[in-house]
């Protein structure tokens, strides 16, 4: 995986820091604040968040707790699952980091000059457990894959991307270490850790019959394995001085949707579940119609971009239903990247003899290069530039959350929502990926 977390090494637990607690939860009658470090639970010393959320799950608490003042005990009695603390997130020297070089990396294609964190490959088995971030198992030491089982720390998401041995050490990068993934998965499956599997699609690298050996090999290991999904590699106009490669064409991502609905097909009937599933973008590209929402069997991986626009397109088409006229009559401008801008204009099409002009400004992206086109990856200057072009851009210019940072509320170029509207001359308003938050925003509610 990449090197160590301090805690991995031997050094002593330092705790968890509370960012915040709720009122009228266990944390507060405990008298849990801000700026808390909780040191232990019962006993047990707290490493990080996963160490909380395992001790923390006994009915009544022994907190442990520094202060500037001192250390002092604390008592929490449970009444749900939910104790009321919120923690802060690890800092960066805490994340444990990718030693490999991956010939597909995202971060190893990003400008010069942009800030530090951007840079930072994680591949950490915590953040896969906490937040869903795909690891490589490469590093994985022995303490760690102890800890995997012992705390039952399931699911977690595993960037296969071929199960060749060779082949996934020429694609991660020739590591020092062995890329051999399946003897890992094989291991935490016997312990009972479910995980969902990704392939990152190089075009003549891991296609093909190597794709098929990567999907049957790991068939075996379901239902620990529940789901594999398959993503086009991306690539951006910075990648000099590393392998070429290519996208995905438009007819080689439909033979694909018909080689991954005939795999389906097989499996549904041999495991009870269709296993592996296509990327939206893929379907996109190859101007294919997305499977109903029953095929993406609740959705498991959608944030991964496996079912997300199902998801979105049918919460939309009921909550347009529903819709009712604004007070007045509005105009909008909605930002959206390349690969989605013209489906959703049609789909809001239907609001302007209700009340609301939603204009989609289709924005493309320079910073990185066209063959990006999603809107999470756009640019405050590259909005700003296309946006300065239009004549009139209504009351209201909507941006997607996706594309602003939650931590500092700054766009990848470290402009603000509040630069863009200063430039533009008109508020800016960031809206959640939701079809509610995306209508109430259309009212101007």
């Amino acid at each position: 995986m990449r090197a160590r977390c301090s805690e991995d090494k031997g050094a002593a637990p330092e705790g968890v820091v509370v960012a915040a607690v709720r009122r009228r939860t266990p944390a507060a009658s405990a008298g849990l604040h801000p700026g808390d470090v909780i040191l232990a639970i019962n006993g047990h010393a707290l490493r990080d968040a996963i160490d909380f959320q395992f001790y923390a799950a006994e009915p009544r608490l022994r907190l442990t707790v520094a202060r500037e003042d001192g250390r002092r005990a604390l008592a929490l009695v449970r009444h749900g699952p939910d104790v009321g603390v919120e923690l802060e997130p690890p800092r960066p020297r805490e994340i444990s980091t990718c030693a490999n070089k991956c010939v597909f990396c995202f971060i190893h294609q990003n400008p010069k000059g942009m800030r530090r964190s951007l840079y930072v490959k994680d591949d950490d088995f915590r953040l896969s457990f906490l937040h869903g971030n795909y690891i490589t198992l490469t590093d994985l030491d022995e303490a760690a894959l102890r800890r995997i089982e012992e705390q039952r720390l399931s699911p977690l998401y595993i960037s296969v991307h071929a199960t060749d041995p060779e082949l996934r050490h020429r694609l991660l990068g020739r590591p020092r270490g062995s890329a051999e993934i399946l003897p890992r998965l094989e291991r935490l499956s016997k312990a009972g850790i479910r995980m969902h599997a990704q392939i990152v699609l190089c075009p003549d690298l891991n296609d093909g019959s190597r794709l098929e050996r990567t999907v049957f090999d790991l068939v075996p290991l379901h239902p620990q394995v529940a789901t594999v999904a398959i993503v086009p590699v991306g690539l951006t106009r910075h990648r000099e001085r590393l392998p070429s490669l290519r996208l995905l064409a438009p007819d080689e991502a439909g033979a694909l949707v018909d080689t991954v609905q005939v795999w389906q097909a097989g499996f549904l009937d041999r495991l009870g579940s269709r296993f592996v599933f296509a990327a939206d973008e893929i379907h996109l590209l190859a101007g294919r119609a997305l499977p109903p929402a029953a095929a993406y069997e609740g959705f498991a991986i959608a944030e991964d971009g496996v079912g997300l626009v199902r998801r979105f397109e049918d919460d939309l088409e009921r909550a347009l239903r529903r819709f009712g006229p604004p007070p007045r009559r509005r105009m909008v401008t909605l930002v959206s990247g390349e690969m989605y801008g013209a489906r959703l204009a049609r789909w809001l099409a239907p609001l302007e003899p209700v009340g609301v002009t939603a204009r989609v400004a289709v924005v493309p992206n320079d910073f990185f290069g066209r063959t990006i086109g999603v809107a999470g990856l756009l640019t405050g200057q590259d909005i700003q530039r296309q946006l300065a072009s239009l004549p009139d851009l209504g009351e209201e210019v909507l941006v997607p959350a996706m594309a602003v940072r939650d931590v500092d509320g700054v766009f990848l170029d470290d402009r603000t929502p509040g630069d863009l509207a200063r430039d533009l001359g008109v508020p800016v308003r960031v809206v959640e990926p939701s079809s509610r938050a995306l209508l109430r925003a259309l009212r101007g509610s």
